[in-house]
Formats: structure tokens, C-alpha cells, sequence
């Protein structure tokens, strides 16, 4: 029989000398270090979701949960009242979002002092965003900025506290350099952590904190994770805060606009190899924003090696 050698297809052509890429490295037995935002609900049935979210979360004994505060501080009652429903009725570390906006140092004050005193011992210290439309004025008698809040704190009582970094510039900020000096402030004021606002491209969170340990900053840069189950909003929100929405995200939602259960299984994939290629990259923390749901969080947490415990009742 004569036998000759027949040439490779394009396509096997490609397959046979285009690179070779090894798997991620298979996820640790013990899961990273993981914390979960809530926000304050509006309404009984928002309550009913949030606490389904908080008790399905729960068993995943995340490092602590924050608890948003609304823009010009309009959810502070709400705020307060999650917060300590927390403390008081779950196994959860709480962190309560405190701002500078519309109040006096001596009005921030005393909320942290019962903050402190109801037995919350972790705040999340941030400027604060003014009501839509309106540019951000400091209160005559209040902090400032989130570097002054936060030596404020300090003052009052010996809290943890995390503040905001934002690996793609804040909208306000003057330049790059000048938002990697006010955070670095806000570090040396006395915190102890920065949590980035969401991104969706790796190499971005990674190329920010290439630039954080060039300026000196030491404390820990933990990644905020936003799994996108509703494209068209993650565009609306993106462009008030400053977050790009790389292209091949809308190319992996478009069409499923009538199709919940495929984005949400889109919106798996994407978060957990995220996360996961920040994993392989040495990350060893991560800040998931729920936005009050739990399934998508609770998901990539399991692919990251957390499992649920039993969750003492208090």
C-alpha cells in the first residue's frame, strides 16, 4: 500500500505548533480569605432577600460583611439597623460603611462611638458620594475626606478599618498618581486594608498593584468581585464609577437578554476565572459585592475551596 504524507489543515496546523497553556493550578484545600457586601433593603420583600442571601452565605464563615451606606448618606437608620441585626443575630463579623457626607466630626462621631459600643468593631471609611446630580461638597463642620474620617476614628476608639482603592482612577481624582497618593493617606491615617472598587479585567487589578507597591504601600489591595448577572445595568453603573466594560463581556452576554438562566451561567464562568486567575497570580483575599444574592457568590466561593460549616445559633 502507498502510503505519503498528507499536510496538516489550517486548522491542525494551528493545533500542533500554536502554544501550550497549562491548567490553573487546582484550588487550595483551605479557600482564601473571603468577605461579602451587603446593601441596606428598601423594602419587606428586599428584607426577606437580604436575610436569605446573609443565612446562605453564613456557613461560608467569611472574614467579616460590610454594610453599604447610600449616596449623601441616606440609608444611615438602615445601615445601623443591618448592622446590628448582624451582630446580634448571626455568627458574622459585621463591618459598617461610614461616611463623611452631611454630617458634623462630632454627629460622624457619636455613631461610631455606638458603633462601638454595640459591639461592631470594623468600619469601612469612605468619602462618600454625594445625591445624584450634585457635586461633593465637605460638610463646614465635618471630615473632609476618607484619610480625615479615618484618623478620626482612630481617635474614638481602636477599629479595624478598610477604606476604597480604585484601580482605574476615581471619577473625581485629578490624575492617577494624585488617587494613588490619597489612598496611600488614607492608609497612613491608620488602616488596614483597601478594598478595590470591581473590575473585570484581570491584568487591570494586577498592573494597580504593580503601581501600589512602587509607592510604598504595604497593606493588603483586596480585589472587589461583582458577578454580572444583568449586563445592561453592570454598563449603566460602570459608567458613573469609572469601571471599563471590556468588550468581550458584552460579546459573552449578547443575546441572552430574555434568557436568565444563561447569563447567570455566563456570569458564573466569568467571575469564577477571575478569580481564579487572580488566584494563580498569588491573590489570596477577595471582596465579593453580592448585591444581595447569594447563588452566584456562594458558587465561586465553593469553586475556591470554601465549604460551608454549621453556624452556631445565637
Amino acid at each position: 500500500m502507498n502510503h505519503r504524507t498528507v499536510p496538516p489543515s489550517g486548522q491542525l496546523e494551528r493545533w500542533l505548533t500554536g502554544p501550550r497553556f497549562g491548567p490553573l493550578p487546582v484550588p487550595a484545600e483551605t479557600a482564601p480569605l473571603l468577605s461579602f457586601e451587603f446593601f441596606p433593603p428598601r423594602t419587606e420583600a428586599l428584607e426577606t432577600q437580604l436575610w436569605t442571601c446573609v443565612r446562605r452565605l453564613e456557613p461560608l464563615r467569611p472574614r467579616f460583611v460590610s454594610v453599604t451606606y447610600g449616596a449623601g448618606g441616606t440609608t444611615q437608620a438602615r445601615t445601623h439597623a443591618t448592622v446590628s441585626r448582624l451582630a446580634a443575630e448571626t455568627s458574622l463579623v459585621p463591618a459598617a460603611h461610614l461616611t463623611c457626607i452631611g454630617a458634623t466630626r462630632e454627629e460622624v462621631d457619636a455613631v461610631a462611638r455606638a458603633y462601638w459600643q454595640a459591639g461592631v468593631r470594623h468600619i469601612v471609611a469612605l468619602r462618600g458620594d454625594p445625591p445624584h446630580g450634585e457635586t461633593y461638597q465637605p460638610h463646614p463642620g465635618g471630615y473632609a475626606y476618607a484619610a480625615d474620617l479615618v484618623a478620626g476614628l482612630k481617635r474614638v476608639a481602636d477599629f479595624e478599618i478598610s477604606v476604597a482603592a480604585y484601580p482605574e482612577t476615581h471619577p473625581g481624582a485629578a490624575s492617577p498618581s494624585a488617587d494613588l497618593d490619597n489612598l496611600k493617606r488614607k492608609l497612613d491615617a491608620g488602616a488596614s486594608r483597601a478594598i478595590t472598587q470591581y473590575f473585570f479585567d484581570a491584568r487591570v487589578y494586577l498592573e494597580f498593584l504593580d503601581r501600589c507597591v512602587a509607592a510604598g504601600i504595604q497593606a493588603p489591595i483586596v480585589p472587589g468581585i461583582m458577578p454580572v448577572s444583568n449586563f445592561a445595568q453592570a454598563v449603566k453603573f460602570s459608567a458613573l464609577c469609572g469601571a471599563s466594560v471590556p468588550d468581550w463581556l458584552g460579546h459573552l452576554f449578547e443575546g441572552t437578554e430574555d434568557d436568565t438562566e444563561t447569563r447567570r451561567m455566563v456570569a458564573a464562568v466569568v467571575a469564577a476565572e477571575q478569580v481564579r486567575l487572580l488566584q494563580a497570580n498569588g491573590v489570596d483575599e477577595f471582596h465579593f459585592y453580592t448585591l444581595n444574592r447569594s447563588d452566584l457568590t456562594y458558587a465561586i466561593a465553593h469553586i475556591l475551596g470554601a465549604r460551608p460549616a454549621a453556624v452556631a445559633a445565637r
